[in-house]
């Protein structure tokens, strides 16, 4: 008995996605591969087609509709980021740059299919049809904002439009910063097993706010991560909008008739910072109080000491 599973075990081991064969040789598995995953895309760097692309899938009506939506939140974004600078919002963060990752996957999807967005996809819902005043509501929170003002700027959510009901697969879109979150490997691992018809957009740009995805991971970014779940992957040119379209569409398609998941990572270069520009230091100590109480004058004192003995690590514009 004892000899029989010695042979069974030797042989090879079996699991789901079929035999382990085992070898003599000591090999580690390399961390990372020469060879890197390639970048699908049907416009150039000047926006022209690309030579046997196949874009038969998009009509005209579509491509002029997502042309005008993009057109239409950059110009929504530069009015509400400077209204931030000036002050009349506290918060903004613009979607300069990714325009077509949010149009574009947004014409892809039916209107009855449910998104779970991250801060950069105000898009999704301006090509649903929320309007610039249901945008302005919010990032005001005045009496006509859904949310009644309980929320801070630009976390828009609208149930009719899909932004959070049941409906068919699920489009969950996230930045790379969110794939160094355990919750993230948490959710492909889930949605491979129990074959769940959830579409993963991954926006990587290459910063989580301020840290850069050097100190987030070493693979070849976020894509091969879909392999190691099991998942299918592709990577995309996230500034081409015809070909987020046509992934997107590709990606629902199979997610209804394979009922399985699919992970897109799509590149982008961001042209604008995270997130707005902080106020002054200086600030913390002279913006409530016209005269500081000692608790906060002894704060202040232990600030400068602190920005004084480590100047390089704390750059910072208090006058000392």
């Amino acid at each position: 008995m004892k000899h029989n599973y010695y042979k069974l075990v030797v042989s090879g081991l079996g699991f789901s996605w079929g035999k382990v064969a085992y070898i003599s040789e000591m090999r580690f598995i390399s961390e990372s591969n020469d060879k890197r995953i390639p970048c699908y895309r049907l416009l150039d760097d000047n926006g022209e087609l690309i030579e046997d692309s196949d874009i038969d899938q998009i009509s005209k009506e579509v491509a002029v509709k997502m042309y005008s939506e993009m057109v239409t939140l950059q110009m929504m974004d530069t009015i509400f980021y400077e209204a931030q600078r000036q002050g009349r919002i506290s918060f903004y963060v613009t979607s300069v740059g990714e325009e077509a990752t949010n149009i574009a996957s947004a014409a892809a999807l039916a209107a009855d299919d449910v998104v779970l967005p991250q801060y950069r996809e105000p898009g999704v819902l301006l090509w649903r049809g929320f309007t610039l005043e249901e945008f302005a509501n919010q990032c005001f929170g005045n009496k006509a904002d859904y949310g009644k003002g309980r929320q801070m700027p630009i976390h828009y959510g609208s149930k009719k439009l899909n932004y959070f009901t049941v409906s068919s697969p699920i489009a969950h879109i996230f930045g790379d910063g969110g794939t160094s979150e355990g919750d993230f490997h948490a959710a492909l691992n889930f949605a491979a097993v129990m074959e769940a018809p959830v579409i993963f957009i991954c926006r990587n740009n290459g910063w989580a706010i301020s840290t850069h995805i050097t100190e987030q991971f070493r693979s070849d970014g976020i894509v091969v991560k879909g392999q190691a779940y099991g998942i299918q992957s592709i990577r995309v040119d996230g500034n081409d909008a015809l070909a987020v379209y046509r992934t997107i569409r590709a990606a629902r398609e199979i997610a209804i008739s394979e009922q399985r998941p699919i992970l897109v990572e799509l590149l982008q270069a961001i042209q604008v910072a995270e997130k707005t520009e902080k106020p002054p230091l200086g600030n913390l100590f002279s913006d409530v109080y016209d005269l500081p109480p000692s608790n906060l004058r002894e704060q202040e004192k232990q600030l400068r000491e602190t920005i004084n003995r480590h100047p390089q690590d704390y750059p910072s514009d208090v006058p000392m």
